[in-house]
């Protein structure tokens, strides 16, 4: 009997005793047996702060990215391993590709995010904020990786997916963690953590692997740590109750799941490719992964006009769908997880059938290709119909988990959203319509209850990732019943692991601890032109004062000719009654590009261009006859990996471009940006 090890302390340890016992959902045969019982929570989580931590926050956003991006190289390369496991839990080839690759294109996904975070260990977060007269004493805030573990406790139906979409944006953040895989499929989990240890690729302590039952594992948690959980919200409401979440106000993420649903536009008639592609989409929802979905769509809802057309069209989709072994060709739907959950799914539908018609579907009688269905973990594609859906209501508070949902009418599209909002907070929902105003009147109506909403039509339904996909860069979660939680979201993701704290003090200090120039710090002068030198040679404060120039009426008109802006505040000064003007005005980007005038060095040099502008304003109008110079500060660099070993080694510089008036008084206020050479062209 092959006892799954769990990977904890730095090495894998051996279960003793007996287990639970995995079975192969195709053909009921034991496969191993997963145990958590007798492992010390609390070494385990202290091993991760104690080891994992410090080694993570020794590295800066761009070399966890880089990590991130070389493990997703390195499983990327062997994923086909991971298959024939796969099918054993009753994936099909396409389940699987959802599961392995996606979890794999998700490590790619927050690695390339590296580039949206400074080449630091922290991350400077929004503007700073000016709490003095004088400017004297600013604010900011800066983020900082959590000194905890983030523990991870997985569902059974995406144990490759489920962990990576996790595990990429706490390494990212800086924070090891432990993974809780669900037992009934924690043996593709392991497979993988077994790869990715071998790999050497993660600092030691940065994850480890429970693949047992992790009873006790939250009772030791500090402040410092972070929990998310994917699962049923009853067990998940349960958790986030316990008194070491409450008493060390430990976050805790929660993505439950939900009666999602699916509605048909009042336009999308028979006959129209939005009615095709509904049908399309919901037979898809309803038969991937075997409906083991927690973003599954559970509640189909038609203008009640069309319920004969759904349910026919519906059913004949559904009967295309071949079951059975996965590695059999032509087979499109594979098992549930186990026995237990087909008991599971066929009570949840008796439940249902107690008020809503079975339409399509028959519990007993269905058949199965290349595998004995009593052996295996085999469900049929059930559809009900609920004829009254306002008040028979237990379509809109059980779940079936698995290929199962129920068709409804509605009357008016505010009818629909009513409905779907009944399912008390849902991770998703979608309409398919080719109406701009319905797509409008239903995003806006049932957003408030759902954490995302797919609007499908012909024009985008080629490249449209689907109903039921949660995408690495935007927010996977939901409110109310889905658990009130957010996964992934890209960049979000990411603050979720990190301390948000206020810092206060003098400019110069705050620049010190930020190592981003703040308005009102010491400024270093050089007697080197900043743009003689390298981007190594640069520091962040470093300043030039230009000279001076002052602006004519000839100014105006002549860039006025050149840029073919004529507007009337630089040309005519009759038309200034009524405006903020004394007078005819130069023009805000004159003052910009005099300003570059002034600052730019001519000669080759380490600055090879010009990379664009962040931010600009005017603040105070300059009238022919006043007198500007620049005050041209090095506000922050930004490090740039090399493409290739032909690339030239760069950086960004972000300067802050300061133009005043001969009162001092600052009258345009720019950040532009510089891709500067390395001395290092190694």
């Amino acid at each position: 009997m092959t006892k799954l090890p769990n990977y904890t302390l730095g090495k894998w340890i051996e279960p003793k005793g007996e287990g639970i016992p995995q079975y192969n959902a195709i053909t009921g045969d034991l496969i191993a047996e997963a145990n958590g019982d007798g492992l010390d929570f609390s070494a385990i989580l202290d091993y991760g702060r104690r080891v994992g931590g410090p080694a993570l926050r020794k590295m800066t956003f761009r070399q966890r990215g880089q990590m991130l991006k070389k493990l997703a190289l390195f499983l990327h390369g062997i994923r086909k391993k991971y298959y024939p496991l796969s099918f054993q839990t009753g994936a099909t080839k396409g389940d699987s590709w959802v599961d392995i690759d996606g979890g794999i294109g998700t490590l790619f996904a927050y690695s390339s995010l590296r580039r949206q975070f400074p080449d630091l260990p922290f991350y400077v977060d929004g503007e700073a904020a000016r709490l003095s007269k004088e400017n004297t004493f600013i604010g900011h805030h800066i983020m900082v990786p959590k000194n905890g573990v983030a523990i991870h406790i997985n569902a059974f139906n995406f144990p490759v997916w489920g962990m990576l979409e996790k595990v990429s944006v706490n390494l990212l953040a800086g924070v090891p963690a432990v993974v809780k895989a669900a037992e009934q499929t924690s043996y593709l989990a392991q497979a993988m953590v077994q790869d990715i240890v071998d790999s050497g690729i993660l600092p030691e302590g940065a994850l480890q692997l429970i693949c047992g039952s992790g009873i006790g594992i939250l009772d030791e948690l500090t402040p410092q740590d972070v929990v998310t959980f994917t699962g049923s919200a009853e067990t998940g409401r349960k958790l986030k109750a316990l008194p070491s979440i409450i008493n060390n106000s430990v976050p805790f993420n929660l993505e439950a799941d939900s009666l999602n649903a699916s509605v048909l536009g009042p336009d999308a008639v028979p006959g129209t490719a939005e009615f095709d592609l509904f049908i399309k989409e919901v037979r898809r929802e309803m038969t991937t992964k075997a409906g083991q979905k927690c973003t599954a769509i559970r509640r189909i809802l038609v203008p009640k006009e069309l319920v004969g057309d759904v349910q026919q069209a519906l059913s004949q989709a559904l009967q295309k769908t071949t079951i059975g072994d996965p590695t059999v060709e032509g087979v499109h739907m594979g098992a549930l997880a186990n026995r237990d959950q087909v008991e599971e799914v066929r009570r949840r539908v008796q439940q249902l059938a107690a008020q809503t018609e079975i339409v399509y579907g028959d519990l007993e009688s269905f058949e199965v290709v290349g595998a004995d269905k009593n052996k295996g973990a085999f469900f049929p594609p059930v559809l009900l119909y609920n004829d009254d859906p306002f008040h028979k209501q237990d379509t809109h508070t059980v779940e079936a988990f698995g290929p199962v949902s129920t068709l409804l009418p509605y009357s008016s599209l505010d009818e629909a959203v009513e409905l779907v909002n009944m399912g008390k907070g849902s991770l998703v929902s979608s309409i398919v319509t080719n109406d701009p105003q319905v797509a409008r009147d239903y995003t806006l109506g049932a957003a408030p209850y759902h954490g995302r909403v797919l609007i499908l039509n012909e024009a985008c339904a080629r490249e449209s990732t689907g109903h039921g996909s949660p995408m690495p860069l935007l927010s996977h979660g939901g409110p109310g019943r889905a658990g009130g939680g957010e996964e992934m979201g890209g960049k979000r993701g990411v603050l979720h692991y990190l301390q948000r704290t206020a810092i206060q003090g003098h400019p110069s200090m705050i620049t010190a601890v930020t190592k981003v120039y703040q308005y009102g710090a010491e400024q270093k002068e050089k007697p080197v032109h900043p743009f003689r030198k390298h981007f190594e040679e640069l520091e962040v404060g470093e300043t030039l004062i230009t000279a001076k120039h002052t602006v004519s009426e000839a100014d105006i008109v002549n860039f006025a000719n050149v840029s073919g802006d004529n507007f009337y505040a630089h040309m005519d000064a009759t038309s200034l009654d009524g405006t903020i003007f004394e007078r005819r005005v130069a023009h805000g980007y004159f003052v910009l590009s005099k300003a570059a005038g002034l600052f730019v060095d001519a000669k080759k040099g380490p600055v090879l261009l010009n990379y664009g502008i962040d931010e600009c304003r005017f603040t105070k109008p300059v009238y022919p006859g006043m007198t500007i110079g620049v005050r041209l500060i090095v506000k922050e660099k930004v490090d740039q990996e090399k493409r290739d070993e032909n690339d030239i080694a760069k950086g960004i510089v972000k300067w802050l471009v300061d133009v005043y008036d001969e009162t001092g008084e600052t009258v345009a206020l720019a950040t532009i940006l510089t891709m500067v050479r390395k001395l290092d062209q190694s």
